[in-house]
């Protein structure tokens, strides 16, 4: 994935942040939260979204409504690292419409797999016959998640630390 382009200030930062807490706020209160003008702020979220900066605006929809029951993490231990293998592996599992996050990690596991099933069945299928019959797995391991919280909005760790302490004293 390629860098954004413009670097950000500190208008874009507090826009990036309302909009991640908040996707459907109009650009009238965008603007009149940042201190804008409704045209400026509107500028500054479109070349915010043609920068990359901002990658979309999302919906929170509860799982249940498309008969998803169940959501595990799946541990996977590649059995080799060639670089074709992980590409041929992220590739399969990415085609999987289970699998909702992949994670490529440094540790014990070199992937987590974040899935969505409609019940313990489907998930026993998933991993036995879709996950762990791929050539490259060494190990599986899989965990059920009785409890998601999602923080949508990023920490904000642009300024150095000094900076940041420095505005709180004042």
């Amino acid at each position: 994935m390629s860098e954004p382009g413009t670097p950000l200030d500190r208008i874009d930062r507090a826009l990036l942040r309302l909009l991640s807490n908040d996707a459907r706020m109009s650009n009238k209160e965008l603007a009149a939260e940042v201190g804008l003008a409704p045209s400026s702020c509107h500028a500054r979220v479109q070349r915010l979204l043609a920068d990359g900066w901002l990658r979309g605006f999302h919906a929170e929809v509860r799982p249940e409504a498309f008969g998803i029951g169940m959501r595990a993490i799946v541990f996977v231990r590649m059995a080799r690292h060639a670089a074709t293998l992980l590409e041929a592996f992220r590739g399969h599992v990415l085609r999987l419409p289970e699998v909702l996050d992949l994670y490529y990690v440094a540790g014990s596991h070199d992937f987590l797999l974040h899935v969505a099933v409609r019940d313990v069945d489907h998930l026993r299928r998933l991993v036995a016959e879709r996950i762990s019959t791929h050539e490259a797995i060494g190990h599986v391991e899989t965990s059920l998640v009785f409890e998601h919280q999602h923080r949508s909005q990023w920490p904000d760790f642009s300024e150095p630390e000094s900076s940041r302490s420095e505005s709180r004293r004042k």
